[in-house]
């Protein structure tokens, strides 16, 4: 009986570690997963601007470049990055 229990023990404290392991894997990716939707939410903004300042006539086609008289945004600039 006691030899039974001692088998089960270690069955469990390895699905423990499994699951310990599974669970900061998961955490990472969610880390990941929050930053790359904080940039494409960045990126989003930033073409919304871009979009709003060309008065979102729709005169120009998807993906024509935007040509202003001034230097880039620092948000701009990370986009591209």
């Amino acid at each position: 009986m006691q030899e039974r229990v001692e088998i089960r023990l270690a069955e469990l404290k390895k699905e423990f570690e499994s699951g310990q392991k599974m669970l900061a894997d998961l955490e990472a990716k969610q880390v990941n997963l929050r930053s790359t939707l904080l940039r494409i939410s960045g990126a989003i903004q930033v073409l919304e601007e871009v979009l709003a300042k060309a008065g979102g006539s729709g005169d120009q086609e998807f993906g024509a470049p935007v040509y202003e008289d001034r230097e880039p945004t620092a948000a701009t600039q990370e986009m591209t990055v």
